[in-house]
């Protein structure tokens, strides 16, 4: 049931950022599209109601609950940056903007190091909550699997964190058109 509920507020989430960025330059309604960009963090308390209710009835947390607090965790710190992404792209495509640029250079290594402390915000708020639900079993025979998770997402992490830092030493450098 998680595991549903988790691809459905995935499609959720992009549903109300596709709509309010469609209200926004198709439409011309920008307190539609506001309001829909404001609803896509509720998605994210629902899953997260649902997961505690599921181990409150007594389920034994399985890979779905941890899938659902990465899933929080990353939407959380990268919610706003992947809504700025749309947004430019939408802008772009639908109200004349500026064309989305590529980063090269000094400017894509500190893209890269930013997103890699987004992605440490996430993996610390996903954890929390990880840890949170382990402790709200109270039965680590039920909660062996989110173990699991916070092992496997800190090796995520470390690896995320060579690949971002490695723009720092060896920058991506802009193909010549010649």
């Amino acid at each position: 049931m998680i595991a549903y509920l988790i691809v459905a507020c995935e499609v959720l989430f992009w549903v109300f950022v596709i709509g309010g960025l469609a209200a926004r330059y198709v439409l011309g309604a920008k307190r539609l599209s506001t309001f829909l960009l404001i609803c896509t963090p509720l998605i994210d308390l629902v899953l997260l109601i649902a997961a505690f209710m599921d181990l409150r009835n007594g389920a034994t947390a399985t890979m779905a609950h941890g899938i659902a607090a990465v899933y929080i965790g990353v939407s959380l710190a990268y919610g706003h940056r992947m809504i700025r992404w749309a947004d430019e792209r939408f802008a772009y495509r639908f109200a004349d903007g500026q064309k989305p640029q590529k980063l090269y250079g000094r400017e894509h290594a500190r893209h890269e190091r930013t997103g890699w402390m987004m992605h440490l915000i996430s993996w610390i708020v996903g954890n929390a909550l990880l840890l949170f639900m382990i402790w709200y079993v109270g039965d680590p025979s039920r909660t062996i699997v989110l173990n699991s998770v916070i092992r496997v997402w800190a090796i995520v992490l470390a690896i995320d964190f060579v690949i971002s830092f490695s723009y720092t030493l060896w920058p991506r450098k802009q193909k010549s058109t010649a």
